[in-house]
C-alpha cells in the first residue's frame, strides 16, 4: 500500500537538485533542467513575522524597504545562518520549481543539494532538516567542489588528478578529485561577497563616500580585476557623503578597485597554491597537463585566470558555464544513482 502511494505521488512530483548558494539559489528539475534561478534573499515583515517576498523580488527591496520589512540573506559563508528563513526560502523555491514543471506538490520529492566541503556535521544536518521541513522526502548532500567538477565535465571517476576551484558568493572551494573521491579539499570563507565588502570599505575609507552592496557589485563586475588590464577603464559612481550627508558623484578607476580587491584575491590564490603543495606527487603530475578549472561567479573576475597562470605556471581554464557548474553537477546526480551513491560513500 505504501509503495502504491509513493508511486502515485511520484506522478505529481519531480526530483530536484539544488545549488544552495550564499548569493543565489538554483534549482534543477529532473527531466526539465534549471527551473529556478533566484537570489538567496528573503524579505520578512517584522510586524507579522511573515514572508513578503523571496528571490529576485526580495533583492529589489534591498536598501529600499520600510522599517517594518527587512531583506535577509539566510546563507552566510556558504552555510545556513538563519535556519527558519532558509527553510521558508527553500520551501518557496522548491514549490516554484515544481509549478514550472507542471507539478503542484513538493511532498515525496527527492533532493540533492550541493554544500561546501568543510561544513560541520551540525551544519550538514541543518541543511538536511531545512530541505525536509520544506517537503523533501530524501535529501542527499554533495560537496560543491565535486558537483562543480561534474558540471564542468571533468572525468572525476577516472584515476587521474582533477583540480577544481569554485569561487561562489560566500565561500571558495578548492579540491583535487580522483576516482570519484576528494583527495584534498579546502573551503575558504571569502569569495564574491567579500569582494563587494572590500569595495564598500575602500570607497568609504578613501573617498568618505557610502555606497550600497548593489553598487559595489556593479563596480566589481565593470572594473574589478585580479591582474592589470590592457586598457584602463573607469566609471562614475553615486553614494552619500559621510561628511555632508548629501548624495555625491565621483569617478573610480580599475587600478583602485584592483587595490581594493587585493586582500581577498591574494587569499584565494594562496589557498590554491597550498592545495597544489599538498597534492600527492602522482596526481600533481596530472595537473601539469590538465591544469586548474575555475567555476563560480567569482571566477569571472577579469584576469583572474591570468593571475593564476602567473602564480602557478599551470594551465588555467574557465568552465564553459561557470555560474551553472554546481547545479548542473548535482542535476546529473538525479539521473545517475550509481555515481550519487558512490560519491556519498567516498565522502
Amino acid at each position: 500500500m505504501a509503495l502504491s502511494i509513493r508511486r502515485m505521488f511520484s506522478m505529481f512530483n519531480r526530483d530536484l537538485a539544488i545549488d544552495l548558494g550564499t548569493a543565489n539559489t538554483l534549482v534543477f528539475s529532473k527531466g526539465l533542467g534549471i527551473t529556478v534561478r533566484e537570489p538567496s534573499i528573503v524579505a520578512i515583515n517584522r510586524d507579522t513575522n511573515t514572508v513578503e517576498a523571496v528571490g529576485e523580488e526580495a533583492k529589489r527591496m534591498l536598501g529600499r524597504t520600510p522599517s517594518n520589512i527587512v531583506a535577509i540573506r539566510p546563507m552566510r559563508d556558504g552555510v545556513i545562518a538563519d535556519f527558519e528563513v532558509t527553510e521558508q526560502m527553500l520551501s518557496e523555491l522548491m514549490r516554484k520549481a515544481q509549478r514550472k514543471g507542471g507539478r503542484f506538490n513538493v511532498l515525496q520529492t527527492d533532493v540533492v543539494i550541493g554544500v561546501p566541503s568543510e561544513i560541520t556535521q551540525v551544519e550538514r544536518r541543518a541543511v538536511k532538516d531545512s530541505a525536509k521541513k520544506a517537503g523533501a522526502a530524501n535529501v542527499y548532500l554533495i560537496d560543491e567542489a565535486m558537483a562543480a567538477a561534474i558540471g564542468a565535465g571533468l572525468p572525476v571517476t577516472e584515476p587521474t588528478g582533477n583540480m577544481i576551484v569554485d569561487i561562489g558568493g560566500g565561500s571558495t572551494d578548492v579540491a583535487v578529485i580522483s576516482l570519484a573521491g576528494v583527495v584534498y579539499s579546502r573551503t575558504l570563507k571569502v569569495a564574491g561577497n567579500a569582494m563587494d565588502e572590500n569595495i564598500v570599505h575602500y570607497i568609504k575609507r578613501k573617498y568618505r563616500l557610502l555606497i550600497g552592496e548593489r553598487t559595489a557589485e556593479t563596480i566589481k563586475l565593470k572594473l574589478g580585476s585580479a591582474f592589470p588590464l590592457e586598457e584602463k577603464i573607469e566609471m562614475e559612481i553615486k553614494g552619500r557623503s559621510l561628511e555632508t550627508g548629501i548624495p555625491r558623484t565621483l569617478v573610480v578607476r580599475d587600478d583602485e578597485i584592483r587595490e581594493a580587491l587585493a586582500e581577498t584575491v591574494n587569499a584565494i590564490v594562496e589557498t590554491i597554491k597550498i592545495a597544489l603543495e599538498r597534492t600527492p606527487p602522482e596526481l600533481a603530475a596530472d595537473l601539469v597537463d590538465k591544469g586548474i578549472v575555475l567555476t563560480g561567479g567569482g571566477s569571472l573576475l577579469k584576469n583572474f585566470d591570468k593571475r593564476l597562470r602567473e602564480e602557478t605556471n599551470l594551465p588555467v581554464f574557465l568552465a564553459e558555464e561557470p555560474l551553472l557548474s554546481v547545479v548542473l553537477g548535482v542535476g546529473q546526480m538525479l539521473s545517475d544513482s550509481n555515481l550519487l551513491h558512490r560519491i556519498c560513500k567516498n565522502h
